[in-house]
């Protein structure tokens, strides 16, 4: 089958049935180019639902994918940003395989179409030409004939008449023999160009017009084997990345099937468990015994303590404030300009002994409602740097996550002084690289970074460990007295709190401490405090005048005396020094000449700023 000898004579609708499939082509093109558009918009939605879910960076959403069912719901965000990019993948793939390619093949289709069907155009052109020229040489030659005819007719008449002179009727003839020598050349004319245009019509009709329409022909089927491959390409398109998607649904699939229940529930109880015992049985209360009930000693009967009234006891007690009450130093001692021979024996008006917070801190981290009210009184209900607010497990699980912070930052200091050790060393072996002394001032600073980490981490190990039961515990003495004792120390607790938040400057008078010291009788528990572990010395110190320490809380000192200092002046005047184990007070900063040692004071602002 062939257009050239079945079609010879349909050349205009061949011409229109190749620019319909031109057509088709291009419309095929912009079929593939909203496919990609789709799938493009499809990818950037799937990116953008996956981003919405994602869990924000430093918020509480991170805390809760630890959980098997939230770690998978996040495998499966990351997936379907895998998925989108798939459909990326398809979009890109078409735009080059077949929108860039069928874009390309159309321009060069249309060039070759317009060249054949040009060359078609010029060979109607010729043999139109042809068919001109035979007509023309047809109609002379029939022409000629006729006037021959009638210059023969005439000559015949003017023979025949006997009146035409002899002349006359030679002039007639010569004039018929012309018309038929003009007719016979015509003939001849005419027998030629016949002939040509028969060949030439021949030629055209199964020659030159066959080879124009099968290469035609060609051109239209290698257009519609490209739309057959493109559509193929269309599908290995998709295709390819079938596998790829097929994975990603597998890793969903995957991740849905590690969702664990048990492991999910244990969690739970890792994240919320507090590490009390569930409360006791509530005894019974005898109130047929006046002044002999007895209560609990769960954490239960403490905190319902809490709300009951205290009644007040006679007897005396030994005037001691609870350990988390803030003591009052002397009053302000004489200008440093002042002699000592203008200055009194002392101050004047007696005032409790200090003891810093730091001790404090580290003395009654064993009782729990002693220390949550201390932690309350200094902090004002913000978040302690030990986590003592938190339950005994939460806080473990906080100290812990602590100290693994602080290790990485010792790694990380270690390291940049590892790394600058190393550059010195190079500077050392050549001097023209560098000056070897410019990394010794940022070698300082890593040394005490890594100091000042080490006593963090020292900080919270310590912590960690009291915790979790690996350091020493203070031995409480056996309480002798009853219940009743211990519906008092809980009630001195929560009015201490109560009288804390009502102090609007946040500090403690003589006069609040009053309000809310508990007259106890005296018991063991006042030997507790009695028994503190003496304070680390921060310094030296020499007496530069004499002083008679008369009032509460100071200490004599002989001039030229050398003595400890174990907390140095405040801004208020007072330096707080040792002489042996049983004997420290306080003494007025100018009479002294303080010598401190820097490790020793580091150390000791590091226990204030746990104490704060």
């Amino acid at each position: 089958m062939s257009w050239g000898t079945e079609l010879w004579d349909q050349f205009d609708n061949l011409e229109k049935h190749t620019q319909w499939g031109i057509d088709v082509l291009e419309k095929y093109i912009k079929f593939v180019k909203e496919r990609t558009e789709i799938e493009l918009s499809y990818a950037k939605q799937l990116r953008n639902l996956s981003k919405k879910y994602q869990p924000k960076k430093n918020s509480k959403e991170e805390e809760e994918y630890r959980y098997t069912s939230t770690r998978a719901f996040l495998a499966t965000l990351n997936e379907m940003n895998d998925y989108a990019g798939q459909h990326e993948v398809i979009s890109e793939n078409m735009t080059s395989l077949i929108t860039g390619e069928l874009t390309r093949y159309v321009q060069e289709l249309k060039q070759e179409r317009k060249s054949h069907f040009h060359d078609g155009r010029k060979a109607q052109q010729h043999i139109e030409t042809c068919w001109k020229q035979l007509e023309a040489s047809k109609r002379r030659f029939e022409r000629d004939c006729k006037e021959a005819d009638r210059a023969q007719q005439y000559f015949e008449k003017m023979d025949a008449d006997i009146n035409v002179t002899k002349a006359d009727v030679e002039k007639a003839r010569q004039q018929a023999q012309l018309r038929h020598q003009m007719a016979e050349d015509s003939k001849a004319e005419y027998s030629s160009t016949l002939q040509k245009f028969n060949s030439e019509q021949h030629d055209h009709y199964y020659t030159h017009i066959p080879n124009i329409f099968q290469k035609i022909q060609e051109m239209e089927e290698r257009r519609i084997v490209k739309i057959g491959e493109s559509m193929k390409t269309f599908a290995e398109v998709d295709r390819q990345v079938i596998p790829i998607i097929g994975k990603c649904l597998d890793e969903i699939t995957k991740a849905a099937e590690s969702i664990d229940h048990k492991n999910d529930s244990q969690l739970v109880i890792e994240a919320f468990k507090s590490g009390f015992e569930p409360p006791g049985d509530i005894d019974f209360e005898d109130f047929t015994q006046p002044m002999k009930r007895t209560v609990s000693e769960s954490s239960l009967s403490n905190s319902r303590g809490e709300g009951k009234s205290e009644p007040k006891f006679g007897g005396k007690s030994k005037g001691k404030l609870w350990p988390f009450i803030k003591k009052n130093k002397p009053p302000p001692p004489p200008p440093a300009s002042a002699s000592p021979s203008a200055v009194p024996n002392g101050p004047q008006s007696p005032k409790q002994q200090k003891e810093p917070l730091s001790h404090r801190f580290n003395e009654f981290m064993t009782s729990k409602p002693k220390i949550h009210c201390f932690r309350s009184l200094k902090r004002g209900g913000a978040g302690p740097e030990d986590f003592s607010n938190l339950p005994p497990e939460q806080r473990r699980k906080k100290l812990q996550q602590k100290v693994d912070e602080l290790n990485k930052d010792i790694q990380k200091e270690m390291d940049q002084r590892d790394a600058l050790t190393k550059m010195k060393d190079v500077y050392i072996k050549n001097p023209q690289m560098g000056d070897a002394a410019s990394v010794d001032h940022r070698l300082a600073e890593l040394g005490q970074n890594i100091e000042k980490l080490r006593l963090e981490v020292q900080k919270f190990e310590g912590w960690l460990a009291e915790v979790e039961g690996r350091l020493p515990m203070r031995t409480e003495q056996p309480r002798r007295q009853s219940g009743l004792y211990e519906a008092q120390n809980t009630s001195a607790v929560n009015s201490c709190a109560q009288d804390r938040e009502s102090s609007p400057d946040g500090s403690y008078t003589e006069e609040q401490s009053q309000e809310t010291e508990m007259k106890v009788p005296a018991t063991d528990f006042d030997d507790e405090f009695d028994d503190e572990e003496p304070l680390p010395t921060i310094g030296t110190c020499k007496a530069l005048y004499t002083f008679e320490g008369q009032n509460e809380g100071t200490i004599s000192v002989a001039e030229g005396e050398m003595l400890y200092v174990i907390e140095e002046d405040k801004g208020d005047g007072w330096t707080r020094i040792r002489r042996n184990e049983d004997e420290e007070g306080y003494v007025p900063t100018s009479y002294v000449e303080v010598y401190l040692d820097k490790n020793a004071k580091d150390v000791y602002k590091s226990l204030q700023k746990i104490s704060e």
